[in-house]
């Protein structure tokens, strides 16, 4: 889970990052109806989504203008249908319109993740397996495409190298053995989670027999990630990884493995197709 302090902190730091690189010195278009013009418009979804970034959108309206007012008729998590409204705003037109592209592109992108999160959790919700999404995000919108995996009901393996550990080929040479990473981790930060990454079923003994918290199977096939289960008899999580999308997931789902990483809830994204429609001034 996000730390609430840490979420609210990236939010407003990325929110006054994209309108910097859209706003720049100021938007001369807009500048070009009258200050006091007031106005209010409405945005729809232009297709079937799982909507997400809600707080964003309302952190765009407060830099640009907090005389904005937003009105939401939707929830993130919800499933919306073409043509329905997302939001109202209401304020003077000049701020409606230069906040308008930082809004959108914040919702249609995070949108974008929970409805393709929502998607492969339809998969395999007749499972009792957990998909997890990857460090594989954007550059700068780590924790906000993390929060949207959520909204279209995946779940978060770290948020980065500091909350837990995985330990992996490099790291096992480096320390010695598998056993010897583990123990090194335990001693190093007590009470963080400790992963190890294998790629054969020699090396998921050693894991298990080290006391890891899970196991990463690597790409391993069907066959072996059953036997790998049966092995483990849940004494320690099993995640597999490794190639694995909306083809291949139903059948890794159903070898009982704990849970699926999959690189794609984050990095593989279309953005939902958004309308802004101002009404008449």
């Amino acid at each position: 889970m996000i730390p609430p302090e840490l979420l609210r902190q990236s939010l407003v730091e990325t929110v006054a990052q994209s309108l910097r690189e859209d706003v720049g010195s100021g938007d001369i278009t807009a500048a070009l109806i009258p200050e006091e013009r007031v106005t209010s418009g409405q945005v729809i979804t232009r297709e079937t989504a799982v909507i997400a970034g809600q707080h964003w959108v309302n952190e765009v309206f407060r830099q640009v203008d907090p005389g904005v007012q937003v009105q939401w008729h939707v929830r993130d998590g919800d499933r919306v249908q073409p043509n329905q409204v997302l939001f109202s705003c209401e304020g003077r037109a000049r701020s409606l319109l230069t906040a308008e592209r930082a809004a959108l592109n914040w919702l249609q992108s995070l949108s974008g993740v929970a409805t393709t999160c929502h998607h492969y959790a339809q998969l395999v919700a007749h499972t009792g397996v957990k998909l997890l999404d990857t460090r594989k995000t954007l550059p700068g919108l780590r924790l906000a495409q993390k929060y949207a995996v959520t909204c279209g009901g995946c779940f978060n393996h770290r948020l980065g190298l500091w909350d837990a550990f995985l330990i992996k080929e490099n790291h096992i040479a480096a320390c010695g053995s598998i056993a010897q990473a583990v123990q090194a981790a335990h001693q190093l930060a007590p009470g963080r989670p400790v992963e190890v990454e294998t790629e054969t079923m020699d090396e998921l003994k050693e894991a298990l027999a080290a006391g890891a918290d899970t196991i990463m199977l690597d790409e391993f096939s069907l066959e072996d990630m059953r036997a790998a289960v049966a092995l483990a008899n849940g004494t320690s999580k099993l995640e597999a990884s490794g190639g694995i999308n909306a083809e291949t997931l139903i059948k890794v789902a159903e070898t009982g493995v704990d849970y699926i990483s999959i690189g794609a809830l984050t990095k593989d994204i279309k953005a939902i197709d958004l309308s802004m429609r101002l009404n008449a001034f």
